[in-house]
């Protein structure tokens, strides 16, 4: 009998995948400008370095200074080489404990590794999360204003974890590569500080951003259609919530230095209060960072 259920339920999947109606998925709103460049990296997704932009001032970013990605739990040991070769001896993880746990970055003994999560997950809330979208207990509008008060809080929860990132990125004497789970989310905001520190205006921060979608774009598609194809298996799960999950939006980005001024009254007051980073410190960044 069990074998039974499990031909049937193999025989319905690929019946759909050929001949069940799909849902038209909303398009995201990509990155106009590829200005970094994207680097192809064996089973690490959104791997990219931030350069080729020039700041309010016309100075432009050094390229293979920063570099950002997706978590690198299944990079493979002949990639080993690869982030060698781009100078990268320092990885920052941003995410949690039960996800560093559940996924550990594999990485080249000569790398330091270093972690630093702002987002604390008390009672493993993403598991719970999960169940209640696989229930339809979460649509799309809840899941937006989760993403939205998800990005309120990881600017401001944990000022002084944010500032050891930054901190910890910008006084760096050599490339760093600093990652969450997908790279877009905790790694487009930490980019997002980054760039607003080094004067970038607000238009070359929020392409870079949704630069995320472009590279992200036909893996996040894949598994949309995946997800839709086998929606039998949870019928009262909305895909809309995967959706809102899978790509970034400027919404997100705006509610992130929304509360920031909010709370601290604006950007450079929030560089100078909790980054630490005084007007001539930012200065040398600026100069550290970018050439003429």
């Amino acid at each position: 009998m069990k074998q039974f259920i499990k031909i049937s339920v193999l025989f319905i999947a690929i019946f759909c995948v050929f001949s069940c109606k799909t849902q038209d998925f909303a398009k995201p709103q990509y990155g106009k400008n590829e200005t970094g460049n994207p680097i192809e990296i064996k089973k690490v997704n959104n791997f990219r370095t931030v350069g080729n932009i020039k700041n309010s001032e016309g100075r432009t970013l050094k390229e293979g200074i920063f570099y950002r990605s997706g978590h690198l739990h299944q990079l493979k040991r002949k990639s080993f080489r690869e982030l060698e070769n781009l100078g990268i001896k320092e990885v920052i993880d941003l995410r949690n404990s039960k996800e560093i746990s559940d996924k550990p970055d594999q990485l080249p003994n000569a790398i330091v590794y270093k972690k630093y999560s702002a987002f604390k997950d008390e009672g493993d809330q993403l598991t719970k999360a999960k169940k209640l979208v696989l229930k339809g207990k979460v649509n799309g509008s809840d899941a937006d204003k989760r993403m939205i008060d998800f990005y309120r809080e990881y600017v401001t929860e944990n000022p002084e974890v944010i500032r050891k990132i930054i901190t910890e990125i910008l006084d760096s004497d050599h490339p760093v590569l600093y990652h969450c789970t997908a790279g877009k989310d905790r790694t487009g905001i930490t980019t997002a500080l980054i760039l607003t520190i080094l004067k970038f205006d607000k238009a070359t921060i929020y392409n870079d951003y949704l630069l995320s979608n472009n590279y992200r774009s036909k893996l996040v598609l894949k598994r949309l259609k995946l997800a839709d194809h086998l929606h039998f298996l949870y019928p009262q799960m909305d895909l809309s919530v995967l959706e809102k999950l899978s790509w970034v939006e400027p919404a997100y980005l705006d509610a992130a230095f929304g509360e920031i001024n909010k709370k601290y009254g604006s950007m450079d007051a929030y560089i100078q209060q909790v980054l630490g980073i005084s007007p001539n410190k930012r200065v040398e960044y600026v100069k550290k960072f970018t050439n003429q």
